[in-house]
Order: structure tokens, then C-alpha cells, then sequence
């Protein structure tokens, strides 16, 4: 794992370029501890996800670890694969700092399940994504069968969950699983830039607005409408409320415009 911070943007790349980053145990609590640190440090507004070279952003999880998991039965397999995959996928969905996925090239089960738990991904023109899981006899565990349909909707998920079978960034864009797609060259440069569009504004108010959606967008219209009223009211005694409105009085002033 490498880790670089500049600009208060932290970047983590998966750093095993020649297994395809496949994300093996040791990496994935790499990925958490970095995590826990970036939470509380207040230089750190923005965390940025890649993987090394240009082949791929992960291609799943490491399969000889997993073989080997599962070989010692359904307790080790739910212990080592399940819950600490699915602990990295909440913990990015949950994060209470912006996380980016930059998709550098394929992006299969496991590299699937974290752009699907990222709040925002961006992804090269040549990258691609899939769900073999199914190929290896069983359903993705790392939240891919709860997270694919939310993003996508339950037929487009579904078939590309049973068939195992890639789709090109372009398509993945249309159907919803990411942002955009930018030429291989642009793709940290793009992330870069969309950091340092939501890095100008309070970092309360970016959690709030992250809390607000992570939490609501599965509840009904009324409790969703409770977690915005909560999220909005702990902002209101923050400096970013107070500075936020100054700014924007003193501008309609400046301008000419009474405001009352």
C-alpha cells in the first residue's frame, strides 16, 4: 500500500501491481488502519483510491488466500473473508470524508464492491468491471449483492452478478455505478479536481451532506427526511454555518443587493 498526502488529499494505492492488485488480507487491513488515521486528521479533507499501473484497480480478492479460507471451513471463510471484506466496504461507504475511486483499469469483485461502496468514483477509458464471483461457485461477499442493485437496479445487477461478465466504462457510467470516464492520462488529475471542488467547503457541512445521503437513501421518504433535519442541526452551531452565511451576506452587500 502506498500512501500520499498532498494538497490535504490523501492517496492510497493498492500496490500489487503484479497480481492485478488483488486485494489479499495483509492489504485490506492495510487499507482500514489508513483509513482510521485519515479520519482524524483534520489536514486530511479527501481520500482518493487506485491501484498501481494501468492494468488494473483491483481484480478482486487474492484467490489462494481465499482458497485457502474456505478450505478450513465455513467459520475461517465468514471470519477472514467475509467480515473483514465487508468491514472495508461499510467502512468507505461510511467514511465520514469524501472518498474517490480512481478506476485505472479492470475493477472485479472485490474492486467492484469498493467503487460500489465509494460515494464517488471516476474511472480511465479502458477500465472495466465485473462479478466472477458466481464463476468460482459462490455469490460476491463483500456487499456487491446488496450495493449493484441499489446503484444500478435489480435487473441491470442480476445479470451482470449471473453471468460473471464484464462491462466497459462507458456502461458503467450510463448505468449509474460511477461519475464519469476520463482518457488514462486525466484519471488522477480528474480526481485531484473533483477533491479540491468539495475541499473549499466546511468539512462539517461535507459530512453532513455525506451522513444525510449514506443513511437516508435506503429508509423511506419520512425517516430519510428525520436523518436531513438531524444532519442539518448539527451543523447549525459550526463555524462553516456561521462563516458560510457571513460570506454570502457580505457579497449581496458588497453588491448592492439589501438583504433582510
Amino acid at each position: 500500500m502506498i500512501v500520499e498526502l498532498h494538497n490535504r488529499v490523501a492517496t492510497l494505492t493498492i500496490d500489487r501491481e503484479a497480481k492485478l492488485n488483488a486485494l489479499d488480507y495483509p492489504t485490506i487491513d492495510a487499507m482500514l488502519a489508513a483509513l482510521d488515521r485519515f479520519e482524524t486528521d483534520h489536514s486530511i479533507r479527501v481520500v482518493i483510491v487506485t491501484g498501481a499501473g494501468r492494468k488494473a484497480f483491483s481484480a478482486g480478492a487474492d484467490i489462494p488466500a481465499l482458497a485457502a479460507s474456505i478450505g478450513n471451513g465455513p467459520e475461517h471463510a465468514m471470519r477472514d473473508i467475509v467480515r473483514r471484506g465487508q468491514a472495508l466496504t461499510c467502512r468507505i461507504e461510511e467514511y465520514p470524508k469524501p472518498v474517490i475511486v480512481a478506476v485505472n483499469g479492470l475493477a472485479y469483485g472485490a474492486g467492484c464492491e469498493i467503487t460500489e461502496a465509494a460515494p464517488l468514483a471516476l474511472a480511465a477509458e479502458h477500465a472495466t468491471f465485473a462479478k466472477p464471483e458466481i464463476t468460482l461457485g459462490f455469490p460476491p461477499p463483500f456487499g456487491g449483492t446488496q450495493r449493484l442493485p441499489r446503484h444500478i437496479g435489480r435487473k441491470h445487477a442480476l445479470e451482470m452478478i449471473l453471468t460473471g461478465e464484464p462491462i466497459p466504462a462507458t456502461r458503467a457510467a450510463e448505468l449509474g455505478l460511477i461519475n464519469d470516464v476520463v482518457p488514462a492520462d486525466d484519471l488522477l488529475p480528474a480526481a485531484q479536481e473533483l477533491a479540491a471542488r468539495m475541499i473549499r467547503h466546511a468539512p462539517s457541512a461535507v459530512a453532513a451532506c455525506l451522513r444525510a445521503v449514506t443513511r437516508g437513501i435506503n429508509l423511506p421518504i419520512d425517516e430519510g427526511l428525520a436523518v436531513e433535519a438531524a444532519a442539518f442541526a448539527a451543523t447549525v452551531a459550526t463555524d462553516g454555518v456561521h462563516n458560510g452565511l457571513r460570506r454570502f451576506l457580505d457579497s449581496r452587500h458588497d453588491s448592492g443587493v439589501v438583504t433582510r
